[in-house]
């Protein structure tokens, strides 16, 4: 048996929310293709080891963020988040223009802390478990941060309806 066996199914499985999750963290769609990219060969190299961990998902998302940490601490801070996001579904393009421009925008008014669990958890559609293992915090962090960032998102539609 090949020691990468199911790596390449596991990678064409997750590669697009893999990216797409990066994106919506803030990276450039070239830039979130190369974290991923580099996030994964780290977990090829060792994926026997990646296999045996208790979730997989989970290990292969905290490898890619913190491969997104390390790349972050040498770029610019002048780049902004994309508007344009990968692997565009069925429908009509203006409408998904229009909820991709409010998803990127109620992100963008969050926290680095809570866009990252609100994008683990419902982009990269993780576990509450997960998302805790992937990003190092507690359980119990996470639904909080959830909780808070919906709030948020909530309280900032309300304040545009208010000025509108």
């Amino acid at each position: 048996m090949d020691e990468n066996d199911g790596f390449d199914a596991y990678m064409a499985a997750r590669w697009p929310t893999l990216v797409r999750s990066l994106i919506l963290l803030g990276c450039a769609p070239a830039e979130a293709e190369d974290v991923v990219q580099t996030g994964l060969v780290r977990c090829l190299t060792s994926w026997e080891r990646v296999q045996r961990a208790d979730d997989v998902d989970a290990y292969v998302y905290r490898v890619v963020l913190n491969c997104w940490a390390k790349s972050r601490r040498r770029l610019w801070w002048g780049e902004q988040p994309t508007e344009h996001l990968p692997d565009q579904v069925g429908g009509d393009p203006a409408d998904q223009a229009l909820l991709r421009h409010a998803v990127v925008a109620a992100l963008s008014r969050l926290s680095t802390e809570h866009r990252a669990v609100l994008v683990l958890r419902f982009v990269a559609d993780l576990t509450e478990a997960q998302t805790a293992t992937a990003l190092g915090i507690p359980l119990g962090t996470v639904k909080s941060r959830v909780s808070r960032a919906l709030d948020q998102i909530q309280l900032n539609d309300l304040r545009e309806e208010e000025q509108s």
